[in-house]
């Protein structure tokens, strides 16, 4: 008898039994632990890394999603890792082999059997260079054992009545600044402060990618109408340059995941 993928999820779930769950409060790790937690299973942690390139944003959603729904959650705080500070190519492999090497090492301190994480089906397609850091450390990735996208994801995020079931993703903050870039903890402020006031003026789902003292907004193309005319446009400007930034551009292309990855840039 074929069985289905959530089917398939809840086998791969109940065989583990013990794990703890790298929780960023996005919508795959969010359906992931909030899945284990409804089969009863009472070995489970979601686990939230702290670092100083993960929006603040994050770390509070992380926190209000667990307290909401009754689950057992912990914050790990960590240091800028010095592998990545000049923002190498590789660097989403060293963070992901040194984030994922502390909830290893915590989860075997704490008796748990093993680290779960939220990669879904669909980033097995894609520019994902942190998977292979998962690979080497054993990390299970049950969304993607299952053949769940994220498409799936969200429309049983949305039958559960979860909150994140709509929520637009927020990769690390690395993310918004080219590679091989001496990145410092002012820089990572202005681009959080920067995505936060857009967030706040109704422009979700936002990057604002760095070039020196540019600023550079890709935002979703059926944005671009209210974002150019919007009555609050020259306020976006003027708070932009108090937080240190010269000029502020629109990127005509739109939102697109990893602009800086290698087969992406133009630059």
């Amino acid at each position: 008898m074929t069985i289905s993928k959530f089917e398939r999820l809840d086998r791969i779930l109940y065989d583990l039994k013990s794990f703890v769950v790298a929780f960023s409060g996005g919508v795959d790790s969010s359906f992931l632990l909030h899945r284990a937690a409804t089969l009863g299973l009472n070995e489970i942690l979601g686990v939230t890394i702290r670092t100083p390139y993960i929006p603040a944003i994050e770390i509070d959603d992380a926190v209000k999603f667990t307290k909401t729904y009754g689950i057992s959650h912990k914050i790990i705080d960590l240091p800028f890792p010095e592998s990545v500070r000049e923002n190498p190519p590789e660097r989403c492999y060293l963070c992901k082999k040194t984030l994922f090497s502390e909830l290893l090492s915590f989860a075997v301190k704490n008796g748990f059997s093993y680290v779960l994480d939220g990669s879904n089906a669909d980033d097995a397609g894609e520019y994902r260079p942190g998977l292979k850091a998962l690979t080497e450390l054993s990390v299970r990735s049950p969304l993607m054992e299952a053949g769940l996208t994220k498409s799936d994801i969200r429309e049983m995020s949305h039958k559960a009545g979860l909150p994140v079931w709509d929520k637009p993703a927020m990769a690390c903050l690395l993310t918004r600044i080219p590679y091989n870039t001496t990145v410092n903890e002012m820089m990572i402020r202005r681009i959080e402060e920067a995505e936060v006031f857009l967030y706040k003026k109704g422009f979700p789902g936002v990057r604002v990618r760095v070039h020196g003292d540019l600023a550079r907004i890709e935002c979703p193309v059926s944005s671009f109408e209210n974002l150019i005319h919007s009555p609050e446009r020259e306020q976006i400007t003027d708070y932009f340059k108090k937080i240190g930034f010269r000029y502020v551009s629109l990127d005509l292309e739109g939102y697109r995941t990893g602009s800086f990855n290698p087969e992406k840039s133009r630059l």
